[in-house]
């Protein structure tokens, strides 16, 4: 009874005013966590560029330090992938999809 009469005492004007600080709240908060992220992406990126500073490396050596590892590692993966792939060397799949019923339902109103 009570919310009857406060919802009927209440103007549209305040009604409209109430849903525009509620909707004004959330983007609010939004915005704001939406900078706090970039903020900490841009703190990272800044430690992550600090951290991983390179050593100096002899001048001899330049060719070595063009190539990675992590280059050959990659470069062997889709070598053997390619291989595979044209061996014809993978599974069988028969494409037939098999469901299992349980004969127990809880759903069911004949278990009840």
């Amino acid at each position: 009874m009570t919310l009857f009469l406060l919802v009927e005492n209440a103007t549209w004007s305040d009604m409209w005013a109430m849903t525009g600080i509620g909707f004004g709240t959330v983007f609010t908060i939004l915005i704001l966590l939406v900078l706090i992220l970039g903020v900490f992406n841009l703190v990272a990126k800044g430690s992550k560029k600090t951290a991983t500073a390179k050593p100096a490396l002899p001048k001899a050596a330049p060719a070595i330090a063009a190539k990675s590892n992590a280059d050959d590692d990659d470069l062997a993966a889709v070598a053997t992938a390619l291989y595979l792939f044209y061996q014809e060397v993978h599974d069988e799949e028969s494409f037939v999809l098999t469901i299992h019923h349980h004969e127990h339902n809880a759903w069911r109103p004949e278990h009840y």
